[in-house]
């Protein structure tokens, strides 16, 4: 008895990816279908290798085709490719990054740039290719928290060639001036200083680029989120109050900027004691996602305050690098899938899904 090719993708229309809210069918993610009597080979491609719901939907795959009347022999291959955001490829600015993700935050001091790092490393380490871009001129901590002292060069002296660390390309204002080195200037300068950044960085083929913002609503974030077409933002705030009212402001902005806001994390949880390793909610509790639901926003997760990730950003070795085991690692691991699901939302809602079927 022969399995037909109706017969799988009846079944398989009946697993869905939890995140995207459609079948593995209609979300296009059904590839190299082929079928010899009754042993069927497919692979099912997932729109980002950072799926949070890889092994459910495996699971679900199996179990579904392996109820099809007369299949012998199953074989499914999971695999994954990041879709892109809508014409982001087509871009001259990024042409090879499909997906650029601004991290922001209304004030400073709530640890923006360690979210920044630690999500790109997190998401290299779920196997996507990630770039980090630190756009905060004034304060340019990504050098330090890296651990990266080389300065880049010019294979081509039209672009330079972005450093590498802990998996991921890094660039920053602060690897082309001396550390001591006060940046006094204006906003079109910095502007212009920052798309040089953007446009003459030879980025090569990314996943993921993160962009880690300066604070604020100012000049930089508004030219940054003007001229690069980005998948989303994400926004990191702290539990009080202060750090709440600044990340709305920061929301409108985007709003305004028709930029989707992905979610909002809470980074300082609570403070994790070194010594009997208990948490104690030192600002407040459950601001961030009060926030996130005033705001109407997804909330992505929460980050401690431990001494493992101020150490990590101390040494230039993110705790997502150092630690990767650590119950901080692996909050940044969930972030990261998180952050990854809701781009896939966004990208797949605008575009039709394409089956592809081998020979």
């Amino acid at each position: 008895m022969s399995v037909q090719e109706s017969d799988i993708l009846k079944a398989l229309s009946t697993v869905m990816d939890p995140d995207l809210n459609q079948d593995v069918v209609k979300a296009g993610m059904v590839k190299n279908l082929r079928i010899d009597g009754g042993k069927v080979s497919v692979t099912i491609e997932l729109t980002t290798p950072a799926c949070p719901m890889k092994e459910k939907i495996r699971t679900d795959a199996e179990a579904a085709l392996k109820a099809i009347g007369g299949l012998s022999e199953l074989k499914l291959d999971m695999t994954a490719k990041t879709r892109g955001a809508p014409k982001a490829s087509q871009t001259s600015l990024l042409p090879g990054v499909k997906n650029v993700v601004l991290v922001g935050a209304g004030k400073g001091g709530v640890g923006k740039s360690t979210v920044a790092l630690n999500l790109a490393c997190a998401l290299a380490r779920h196997g996507a290719q990630v770039g980090l871009l630190d756009a905060d001129f004034y304060g340019p901590s990504i050098p330090v928290m890296t651990g990266i002292k080389r300065k880049p060069v010019s294979r081509d002296e039209k672009t330079l060639e972005p450093l590498e660390a802990h998996g991921i390309k890094v660039m920053s204002i602060g690897f082309l001036i001396e550390p001591d080195q006060a940046l006094i200037w204006r906003g079109p300068m910095l502007q212009g200083a920052l798309m040089q950044l953007v446009r003459d960085v030879n980025w090569g083929e990314l996943d993921y680029l993160v962009l880690d913002l300066p604070p604020g609503t100012g000049d930089v974030p508004l030219t940054v989120a003007q001229q690069v077409r980005s998948s989303g933002a994400v926004l990191v705030t702290t539990p009080q109050d202060v750090a709440l009212a600044d990340v709305v402001r920061a929301k409108q902005m985007f709003d305004k900027l028709s930029i989707p806001v992905l979610g909002i994390v809470e980074n300082m949880n609570q403070f994790i004691c070194p010594h009997c390793g208990k948490g104690t909610h030192i600002f407040d509790v459950g601001g961030g996602r009060r926030a996130a639901e005033l705001m109407d926003m997804a909330f992505l997760g929460e980050v401690p305050l431990d001494l493992k990730i101020r150490q990590g950003g101390d040494r230039g070795i993110p705790v997502t690098v150092g630690h990767p085991e650590s119950d901080e690692s692996k909050a940044f691991m969930t972030l990261a899938g998180r952050v990854a699901a809701r781009i896939s939302q966004e990208n797949v809602l605008r575009q039709a899904p394409v089956v592809k079927m081998g020979a």
